[in-house]
């Protein structure tokens, strides 16, 4: 066999890969109600040179929240080791939205978008958290990670509530 009917048929495979992978996904959501509004919560959000004081599961978020940058991050997720990646923003919507996707290796691996919705009412925040997971390694690396990152997604809820209530306080 040649090498171009060998780079060929590897082209072939990835493209049928990724193209079934954008049928597999999987989903987290969380949610927590913050009395403060969402500018607060927000504020708390955005302010990503801190986190590494408060926030459980992002230890890191470098970049600009800007639709079309590039970020640093690094997460832990409960029992697991700290993973970097470079997420591109996706929404920065203020005070609204903060969405961005990453991947591993290539498009339709699996590629997680990663969201931040904020709901004001009443003066209080319903802050949505959660993560849209596509790819062809969705099932095998979410039966590894899923429900520590569920568990990371909850703490920094809980842990962002505590800290934006207490801006609100202030």
């Amino acid at each position: 066999m040649t090498f171009t009917a060998i780079a060929t048929a590897a082209a072939a495979m990835l493209a049928i890969a990724y193209g079934a992978g954008q049928f597999m996904s999987r989903q987290i959501a969380t949610e927590i109600t913050i009395d403060a509004p969402a500018s607060v919560v927000w504020q708390t959000l955005v302010e990503t040179d801190s986190y590494a004081d408060w926030n459980p599961f992002i230890r890191k978020l470098n970049g600009t929240l800007v639709q079309g940058e590039r970020l640093a991050a690094t997460i832990a997720p409960e029992g697991k080791s700290p993973m970097d990646f470079s997420p591109q923003v996706l929404v920065a919507d203020e005070n609204r939205e903060l969405r961005w996707v990453g991947r591993l290796v290539l498009p339709g691996l699996f590629d997680g978008e990663h969201y931040f919705v904020l709901e004001e009412a009443g003066g209080k925040t319903t802050f949505r958290h959660g993560e849209t997971f596509r790819g062809v390694l969705v099932y095998p690396l979410l039966a590894l990670i899923g429900e520590s990152t569920e568990t990371g997604f909850n703490a920094m809820n809980v842990a962002l509530k505590a800290r934006a209530e207490a801006a609100a306080q202030s």
